[in-house]
Order: C-alpha cells, then structure tokens, then sequence
C-alpha cells in the first residue's frame, strides 16, 4: 500500500511503513503552549501564552523552497549543462512545475512513489523537485542494476511510474515483463528520449512530451510535516539484499545544506556529477546546488580524460566521487601533465578511506581532497576531516594521516560517536579503542520502507548503528577501522583490513587492492590480497607482494594469498564488493599456514 497518511490533531500528518503497527508523528513529545495542562498556572511557559505558530513564521522545511529562491535569485544562470544542452535556473524551475503538473494528471499525490533508472542527466535533476512538488516520493534505482533486481525494488517500493532513460529501457521493460508475468501491476514506463524509444517498449507517453503537456500555473504541494517522505534510497547492497532507506523533508533539506558546507561550497561553484545522482539522492546535493544558484556539469560516462576536458572545459570548481574516481584521475592518460585548469579543484571523497599515496598523487594534479563519512542511512555525508590551520605547518606525512581520517560530524547532526556496542559506553578517545560508529540527528533516515524490525533493530539504543568499527582520536575525530563484517580474525588477534589495504597502495605497481579472510587450518582466517597492477608490472609475483606486505607490516596482517584481477567488484556508487571477494576467498578452500 505503499506509505499511509493519517491527520490527527493539530493536523500534524502522520505516516507509516506498510505494515507497521503504530505510526509516528514529527510532532509526538513536543511541548505546545496552551492553557489547558492543568499545572499551566505554575508553568515556567505562562509567560509563552502569546505566542503562537502560524504561516507568518513557520513553513515546514523542503528542499522545494531552493528551487523556488534559485528561480528569482539565480534565474539567469545557468543551472545544469549536458552537451549541447543548457537551463537556467527560471527555466528548470518552470519544466519542474510542468512536470509536476503531468505528474499529477496521471494521479500521483501524497505518498505516491515515482521511480527512476537513468545516469547523470537533465531529467534527474527535474523529477529531484518535479516528484515532491507533487506530494509524490522519489525513488532512484540503481543503473547498474539487473531486470531481476529492478524488478524486485519496483514491486518493493510499489512505485507508480517509473523514468528510464533511453538506453536503459531493455532493462526496464524486462523486469516490468516479469512482474506481469506474476500477475503484479507494473509501473507506467515513461522513457526519457534523445532517440525515439525502441518499438518492443510499450509506453504511453515520453518524458519531454509530459512536460510540454504541463501547466506552468500549478500550484506546488507542500508537505505537511517536514517529516513527510521524499525519498526512497535502497541501499548499495555490498554485504545483503538493498534495503529502502526513507528521507524526510526536514532530513534532505539539512543535508543538503550540511553537505555544501562541508564541501567548502560558497554562492555559485560550478560542480561536475561523477557522484551518481541515484546514490543518496547526489548526496543531497542536487538540492544544494539550488541553493546556492550552482551550475551542475552533467557526465554520461566518466573517465579520467572526461574528467579534465570538463573541468577546463567549464570552470569547473567542485566534484565529488568514491576512490576508484580518484583513480581514474591519476592513472588517465591526460595526468602525465599539469593540468589544463589554472585553478585548484575541491574534491570530496567517501567510501572507503583514501590511502595516502593516492591523495598525494591527486594532490600534485591540482586537486585538494577532503574525506567523509556516512552511509545511505545519514543521507550520504554524515562527518568529514575539518581542516585546521595550524595543521598547514606540520610534515606532508602527517597531514596526508590527518586527511585519511573520517572526522567530526557536519553541524545538521546532533552527534556522532564510537561505542561499545553492547554496553553503549563511549570508547575511550586514545586511537587505539575500537568501537561502533553511531549517529544520531535530524539527518538520520526516517527508517526502513516496510521493515519495522530492521528499522528497530538499526536504533536499537536510541543510536542508528552504523556496522562500520572505528577508533575516536584525542581531539575527537573518528577514523574508520573497518566494517564489523569485514575484519580478520587470525589467531585470535583482529586485523583491520583498512591498514592491510593501505600498505598494498604504496607498492608502485598497485591500482587497486582489497583485503578480505581467507580460511586457514591454522589461523582460522588469514588475510587474502585481491590486487590490480599498473600496465607494465605484470611481472610482479604473489612471494613479491607478500614480502613488501611483510617489510611493512607485522608477519601476522601481511597476506598469505595475492590473487591478481583484472578490475575488482564494485557497485555503482565504487565500493568494492566485499561480500563476492569474500566467497571466492572461501571457495579456494582452507590454507594449511605453519604457525610462522
């Protein structure tokens, strides 16, 4: 049934996941100031009584409100660039109100779920605003996904329509084939078209078509509470099945601002999407960028040489991308030069932590890198490596260590801490004490689309739990250590495969490298090396790795097994796919170790 409205008193609306057996207001446990409690008379609030809440100063917070500011403040600059084609923001707000006005002729409102398979494009943009302003709950899957998979996200999510770029309508239409084939009603499929649609694709209308269709006087449909859904984000899937994370409007309207901060984003930056605008919604700053009246620069296909002509190309001030997209940049074939860009490029990476041979390298190419954290749950950046000044004096080494950590939390979250996760006790901050992540704030998902359990298990503690262990510093910075599911456990002693990791990128030769167990008779586990080797380094041996491993790290945390891929499992979004590499690990079977 999708999401389930009730208003209740003082009309604060009230939602809940299908299937849930209470629902939950944005205004339970709040204080109102009335003369009814009968202790009012000794209230320190009887002084409050004249105030009240009203539409000259409350407005529930949306990330609708930057589109509409964006419009009158930013109007004749330019908004996004894709090719040959250009909006400003007065145009990108006028095609999001026609669509919305579609939008809402085909019936979706309040709660409804309107899905999307497309890259990097204009149109992704457009529905961030255009679905909201409908009252309507965006939810973008993942391009890389299968006809199965998306299948089953679309029967999940019970989404209504669903937008698909042109070249991904195979996909689509397969996996809408096959809920029909088990009698499930399958969204309407409306493609997104720079060619005419395939003539196996059934579909009543096309995108440019519906916005054409619009009218430019719709009036935007507010939500009620700002902890109204607005978005559906599933989950990557590294270590399980996706699950539906929920965004509310309060949440994504925080973040995107958070984000921009800690991104070092001032009025008008110019950003290139090679973050993909399907992964925690650009991590929120598809709204951001309205914000602050940006000009996104919009990629189809990223690539290292890509990379460079775009930012000479467009002035380009900002990105953003996982640490493969860092190594696309040092290894293009346009980085043996001085870049062609007179200025220097913010770059903010996340997932896992950059190693420091590859931020000083991005560093010589005119790049500054700054690190964050979070996960699907936090609305993507949760915390990132606040600079200080007087860091600026100290060694390249040890700034290059102090860069490789994950930081403090942005300031739209109430608190970020690392905790022994049975007892609930703050770890002690020495570097050493390895504990939970957790995260608790305004930007801290709603919970599970249609899983109380695991929505109550994850806040189990009043904490959203993250999975990830790590240590907390002396002046409060955390550092990521590793995921609870992806420590070692050799001979009793636990080896972070994060500093394995680490140790593998200083080899010369080395593009990418993951670390995963390997059973052992011996040890129970040893570390199991997955590598990928520069051009030029196949020569390079198993006995060759293990040994530089050995010269700088203990015997115990250096791999016994190397295994050369050619390009290592990733999602979308440039995790690494532990969870395969980890069953190919265990599908070698056990090694017989001597105790050494």
């Amino acid at each position: 049934m999708g999401f389930i409205f009730r208003r209740g008193r003082e009309g604060a609306a009230r939602w809940l996941f299908s299937g849930a057996r209470r629902a939950i207001s944005p205004f339970d446990g709040c204080r109102h100031f009335s003369k009814s409690p009968e202790n009012f008379e000794a209230s320190p609030w009887k002084s409050m009584e004249s105030l009240v809440r009203c539409p000259a100063n409350y407005s529930p917070l949306t990330p609708i409100s930057f589109l509409e500011r964006a419009a009158r403040v930013y109007r004749d600059r330019i908004s996004i660039v894709y090719g040959s084609v250009k909006f400003t923001w007065e145009e990108t707000f006028r095609r999001c109100i026609k669509l919305a006005s579609a939008l809402s002729r085909l019936g979706i409102s309040d709660g409804d779920v309107v899905a999307t398979l497309a890259p990097n494009i204009p149109a992704m943009q457009e529905l961030h605003f255009a679905v909201p302003m409908t009252g309507g709950v965006i939810c973008t899957l993942n391009t890389r996904q299968d006809s199965a998979m998306i299948s089953a996200l679309l029967q999940h999510s019970e989404a209504k329509i669903i937008f698909v770029d042109y070249e991904l309508l195979d996909v689509a239409q397969c996996a809408c084939d096959l809920l029909a084939k088990e009698n499930v009603r399958h969204p309407t499929l409306i493609p997104i078209s720079q060619v005419s649609p395939p003539a196996a694709v059934s579909c009543d209308d096309d995108y440019e078509s519906l916005i054409a269709s619009g009218d430019s006087e719709f009036r935007i449909q507010r939500p009620t509470t700002e902890w109204d859904p607005i978005s559906i984000n599933y989950t990557s899937g590294t270590t399980s099945r996706p699950k539906g994370v929920v965004y509310n409007h309060r949440g994504a309207y925080l973040n995107a601002l958070a984000t921009a901060n800690i991104h070092g984003m001032c009025s008008m930056p110019t950003y290139l999407w090679t973050v993909p605008m399907f992964h925690c919604n650009g991590w929120c700053l598809i709204w951001g960028l309205a914000a602050l009246g940006g000009t996104s620069i919009c990629l189809r296909r990223v690539s290292g040489d890509e990379i460079f002509r775009s930012i000479a190309g467009n002035n380009v001030t900002h990105m953003g991308g996982a640490p493969t997209v860092l190594n696309m940049i040092i290894n293009s074939s346009g980085t043996d030069r001085k870049p062609l860009f007179p200025h220097v490029v913010d770059i903010m990476t996340g997932g896992s932590p950059p190693p420091p041979p590859v931020l000083s390298k991005i560093r010589e190419l005119g790049f500054r890198v700054s690190h964050l954290y979070g996960l699907t749950e936090t609305y993507g950046p949760g915390t990132s490596c606040v600079w200080k000044p007087e860091w600026d004096s100290l060694t390249y080494e040890r700034q290059l260590k102090l860069k490789a950590r994950q930081g403090v939390e942005h300031y739209a979250l109430e608190e970020v801490d690392v905790k022994d996760s049975v007892t609930m006790e703050s770890v002690a901050s020495d570097g050493k004490s390895v504990g939970e992540i957790m995260f608790r704030g305004n930007t801290v998902m709603s919970g599970y689309f249609k899983d109380l359990k695991a929505t109550e298990e994850v806040f189990d503690g009043g904490w959203f739990r993250s999975g990830d262990l790590g240590v907390r510093h002396e002046d409060g910075y955390i550092e990521v250590k590793d995921r609870a599911k992806d420590i070692v456990i050799s001979g009793g002693e636990n080896i972070c495969t994060v500093e394995v990791e680490t140790v593998l990128y200083k080899h010369p030769g080395v593009v990418e490298a993951a670390v995963v167990g390997r059973p052992d008779d011996h040890w129970g586990q040893t570390p199991c090396a997955f590598v990928k080797m520069k051009e030029g380094f196949e020569g390079v041996g198993c006995d060759e790795m293990i040994g530089f491993c050995r010269d700088h790290l203990p015997h115990y945390m250096a791999p016994r097994t190397i295994v050369f891929l050619q390009d290592l499992p990733r999602t979308a979004t440039g995790k690494v796919q532990k969870f395969i590499l980890r069953e190919r690990a265990k599908a070698m079977g056990s090694l017989f170790s001597n105790s050494d």
